[in-house]
């Protein structure tokens, strides 16, 4: 039995012993009668499958099973939608992944007439090959269907409680806990729902040795607005337990929270702030936590992106220009590499691959009056960074990015989720494709850290970066300077070592003591977890 982890818009499943999450990609696609279809006869398009003779992906784009009618958000057109066939999707899938997948010449060509599932195509339209280290080289084939995409990334708005759920413990006896709220002051929940708080049981079921995994499922990443479930649970540093019902509704993630300054012994004033989705109603965010930060001049900055899994790229290009100011004039933030048919040229917007500079005024993602206007910037040489397995994409090209420009890059944790890889999103007939499409690499023309940028590693690469190793802290606060990571780059700061500061053990249930809290597995929707372009 297997229990998924944000089944919103995602279904495909990945086994971690007994218990089971989802997979950050795969499946989530609309079925065909879920969009509406309006009427028409197909138009068959192509013909006969011959293996590695591919027509453009045009000659197929907008044919659909189900066509949308009405008006596309996106775009504020109506849709291009008209009626095709599952062989013309699928068909459209094929030809698109030879012309833009990283990896085109390592798919196996089959014959798009023998699936009748274009996700289950879909799903074989990339390479299995490994990294160095045994994982998968392609973790991250997507799909989701349109409008939820365009919902999360506009606005950060998901179904659920506004709660963030770390696994610690994946087979019985299980543990999870509160990682993070996505509203700072925690919205409408119980007082008791702070980080760190456990989940004992959720609408009856033992969440450490319970075996009807699929309540547990429903209970803790509720899929439908207005849904409620009971759950007991043990607040942090308590050991009573507490009954709520938590009831589903849409939540707009807050990304960024927790803007303070810290005074060490020495006089130095160190900033910190917790930066969770490169979503778009980030970039305001950073401007104004910024902005703060400049005002305090803090000395360094500590900025934890120990649960940021990604999103917009050109919002990393921000606040690294944000964070290192005069150091980046004249560089680049990330130079995109497409497949070898694309050396020179940007496939989806047909621009020279210039790279994605260091912007130092806004793009208006969702306030246009910041398009145009100077940012802020705390012109520092060096960052204290924050990281887990779930920092991931977009937040890994901001320490590549400012690795590039020579600034320095101190590495507080666990070793990244190593996804140098993007892509731009793609829209055909109601759901939305995401296929590896290019590699970025910095400045001084790296990006080779498919297994992570490693705190204080010895490997011999430049994914090694200076730093410390250690776990996630779940007895204290985030943003609190007793809690172990922001503690630990606070004695470097002070001593430049790391010192001897220790993550508590947790227990199961009051058992007996486990292992540290390492490897705390919180896993966000597709819009939360990758390095997205816009065209």
């Amino acid at each position: 039995m297997e229990i998924r982890l944000h089944k919103l818009a995602l279904t495909g499943l990945v086994t971690l012993g007994a218990l089971g999450l989802a997979a950050c990609g795969g499946g989530g696609g609309s079925s065909d009668s879920e969009n509406g279809g309006v009427s028409g006869s197909p138009t068959v398009v192509g013909g006969t499958w011959e293996e590695d003779n591919f027509l453009p992906s045009s000659s197929f784009a907008n044919q659909c099973v189900s066509p949308r009618s009405g008006t596309d958000p996106a775009t504020g057109s109506a849709y291009a939608d008209v009626a095709g066939t599952r062989e013309d999707e699928n068909n459209w899938l094929r030809s698109m992944s030879n012309e833009l997948y990283l990896w085109y010449d390592e798919i196996e060509d089959q014959d798009p007439a023998s699936f009748d599932d274009s996700l289950a195509y879909f799903d074989e339209l990339k390479t299995f090959a490994l990294t160095p280290s045994g994982r998968e080289k392609d973790r991250f084939h997507y799909t989701v269907p349109s409008d939820e995409w365009y919902s999360q990334t506009e606005s950060g708005v998901y179904v659920g409680y506004g709660i963030q759920w770390a696994l610690l413990s994946s087979t019985p006896p299980r543990k999870a806990v509160v990682a993070y709220l996505d509203e700072e002051n925690g919205g409408n929940l119980p007082d008791i729902i702070t980080r760190g708080a456990e989940v004992i049981s959720v609408d009856g079921v033992d969440l450490a040795y319970g075996d009807d995994v699929d309540t547990l499922n429903y209970g803790m990443w509720p899929e439908n607005d207005g849904e409620s479930h009971v759950f007991e649970i043990r607040p942090l540093g308590s050991s009573t337990i507490e009954t709520v019902t938590l009831v589903a509704s849409p939540v707009q993630s807050d990304p960024v929270q927790y803007v303070k300054t810290v005074d060490t012994n020495s006089g130095r004033k160190v900033g910190y702030m917790l930066f969770n989705d490169h979503i778009a109603t980030a970039e305001a965010e950073l401007i104004d936590a910024v902005s703060e930060l400049e005002s305090e001049s803090v000395d360094d900055l500590v900025l934890d992106l120990r649960y940021n899994g990604g999103g917009y790229l050109d919002i990393a290009a921000e606040l690294a220009y944000m964070i290192a100011g005069d150091n980046t004039a004249g560089q680049v933030f990330e130079i995109a590499q497409f497949n070898d048919q694309h050396p020179e040229t940007n496939p989806i917007t047909g621009a020279p691959l210039d790279g994605t500079p260091f912007y130092s005024t806004g793009l208006g993602f969702v306030d246009e009056s910041l398009y145009g206007e100077e940012l802020p910037t705390l012109n520092l040489s060096r960052l204290f960074v924050l990281t887990s397995e779930n920092t991931c994409s977009a937040s890994e090209a901001i320490i590549n990015g400012l690795r590039g420009i020579d600034v320095e890059v101190i590495q507080i944790g666990e070793t990244t989720c190593g996804k140098p890889y993007g892509f731009y999103p793609l829209d055909n007939c109601g759901t939305t494709y995401f296929t590896i499409q290019f590699s970025g690499v910095n400045a001084k023309g790296f990006g080779d850290y498919s297994d992570g940028f490693v705190p204080n590693g010895n490997y011999g690469t430049d994914a090694d970066l200076p730093g410390c190793v250690i776990g996630d802290d779940f007895d204290n606060l985030l943003g609190d300077a007793d809690e172990a990571r922001f503690a630990t780059a606070l004695n470097y700061i002070e001593t430049g070592e790391c010192g001897d500061i220790a993550v508590s053990a947790f227990s199961i249930s009051g058992e007996s003591e486990g292992a540290p809290a390492f490897n705390a597995r919180v896993t966000k929707e597709v819009s939360r977890s990758n390095r997205i372009m816009v065209k």
